[in-house]
């Protein structure tokens, strides 16, 4: 992977306790709001931040554990230090739309969208730093420039990236606000018993397998709330194609709300779904994000991109 070397900077960012949030523990609650104020990190990161006295609250150290407040002032010194910031590859993507502000692709299915440990190039970033001629926002960080939202590796479909501050705060808010729309497809393994209907419930990483999420009981976890009604299915072969509209961003959310709730794992889903064992084989997750609905962040024109079907979901339209 090549590199450009950054030199250290740091900003502080200051956040006060909202009364919903009061009892919190201070680790689970400063990753959400840091990403709200376009600042992408983790729970693990945040956790180092605290215990090196990155993050004060009130002026004073506190544990991760710490049970805030209403009204506390949290402030967080956040650090660049030689980090590295990402070189294009030619990589082909499809661009469905594309602005002096956003550019919107077809995420191809296991194509990584950012690097990390184990993909540290061969990203989507990589292909639209080369596309875009690294014109993209750094505020999520050098190494996910313009990421403002993610599809998991093995989903395809929908994606924007922000190529300007502005834009990328203008769609940070409106995820975060929920002020976007989302419609997925997937195909499922067995027949639904219902053939539409709501979940909201609590997902958050699971309890004993750290690798997966699952449904908790409140009040762990967060809020996630899934539309879903099945378009077709097939009771002998024991599929259904499935149409779900998410309310929420949570990490594997409709894998995990289909697993659990529907019960109904998604085909081919490696995680949730033991492929080997389902009736009916793939030869991928079949997870699609077909439409995504947002405003323009500079035009402020609500705008609907599509993202049209795989082949491989052909067959079970």
């Amino acid at each position: 992977m090549s590199v450009r070397s950054q030199t250290e900077s740091s900003s502080v960012v200051e956040i006060s306790v909202p009364g919903e949030s009061a009892g919190e523990r201070l680790d689970r609650f400063l990753p959400e709001a840091l990403k709200g104020r376009g600042v992408a990190t983790s729970r693990a990161l945040v956790q180092s931040w605290i215990k090196n006295a990155a993050v004060l609250v009130d002026g004073k150290q506190v544990k991760p554990r710490h049970a805030l407040v209403e009204g506390e002032l949290i402030q967080t010194t956040i650090s660049q230090v030689s980090r590295s910031e990402i070189e294009g590859e030619a990589i082909d993507i499809e661009i469905i739309f594309e602005d002096e502000d956003i550019v919107v692709v077809n995420k191809a299915h296991g194509l990584v969208v950012h690097p990390a440990s184990g993909n540290l190039d061969g990203t989507l970033v990589n292909a639209l730093m080369h596309h875009c001629k690294g014109q993209l926002c750094r505020m999520a960080g050098d190494d996910r420039p313009g990421i403002v939202h993610r599809l998991d590796k093995d989903t395809s479909g929908c994606l924007v990236a922000a190529k300007n501050e502005s834009a990328y705060h203008s769609l940070v808010a409106q995820f975060s606000g929920r002020e976007t729309d989302k419609i997925y497809r997937a195909v499922v393994s067995g027949v639904p018993a219902s053939e539409g209907g709501t979940f909201i419930t609590q997902i958050g990483r699971h309890p004993v397998n750290r690798k997966k999420m699952a449904v908790l009981k409140p009040p762990a976890g967060k809020e996630a709330i899934t539309d879903f009604r099945v378009l077709r299915s097939d009771s002998t072969a024991k599929w259904a194609s499935v149409e779900c509209i998410i309310h929420t961003g949570r990490t594997h959310q409709i894998r995990v709300h289909l697993k659990e709730c529907l019960h109904c794992p998604i085909l081919g889903d490696p995680v949730y779904g033991q492929p080997r064992r389902q009736k009916v084989q793939v030869n991928r997750m079949m997870l699609h994000a077909s439409q995504l609905s947002l405003t323009h962040p500079g035009t402020s024109d609500r705008m609907t991109f599509s993202a049209p079907l795989p082949d491989e979901f052909l067959a079970f339209e």
